[in-house]
């Protein structure tokens, strides 16, 4: 099993559609999370969000076997490799997090990637085109992964 989490980080006045935070992974095997190193690597949260949305959905729909995806603004990597199983394994800069089957990290990343546009997206102006490409990156995956 794998969680996710996607945050905007406090304190950077108002919302805007480069803030900054942070992602977290959590697996049977390890936790990553951008915030709390040297160098810095959290993410521009709202187009890093829609841009794993969009790389991961070949992976998940067989299309592809492996993803390097690296945050947007930051060096917060993730690598992901599909079997011919279906079953993913999620890895940051070699340190292992967990494996699922490819419908359990769809349903993991979309159900992270929903409560982030509730909560945290809703926050930025109807006209962002940061919000506008993250829900647009929502509806294309859910429709991807048949969710």
């Amino acid at each position: 099993m794998i969680t996710v989490r996607f945050s905007v980080r406090p304190g950077q006045g108002e919302p805007d559609d480069f803030d900054f935070g942070d992602m977290v992974w959590e697996g049977e095997r390890g936790r990553v999370v951008s915030a709390g190193h040297v160098p810095d690597q959290g993410v521009m949260i709202h187009l890093s969000v829609a841009l794993l949305l969009h790389q991961l959905g070949p992976l998940l729909s067989g299309k592809r076997r492996t993803l390097s995806y690296t945050g947007i603004g930051s060096s917060f990597r993730l690598d992901f490799r599909r079997d011919g199983k279906g079953f993913v394994s999620v890895a940051s800069k070699g340190a292992p997090v967990g494996g699922v089957r490819s419908e359990g990290l769809a349903r993991a990343v979309l159900r992270a990637a929903e409560e982030f546009t509730e909560n945290d997206l809703a926050r930025l102006p109807a006209d962002s085109g940061a919000r506008s490409d993250c829900l647009a990156a929502v509806r294309e995956f859910r429709a991807t992964v048949g969710a």
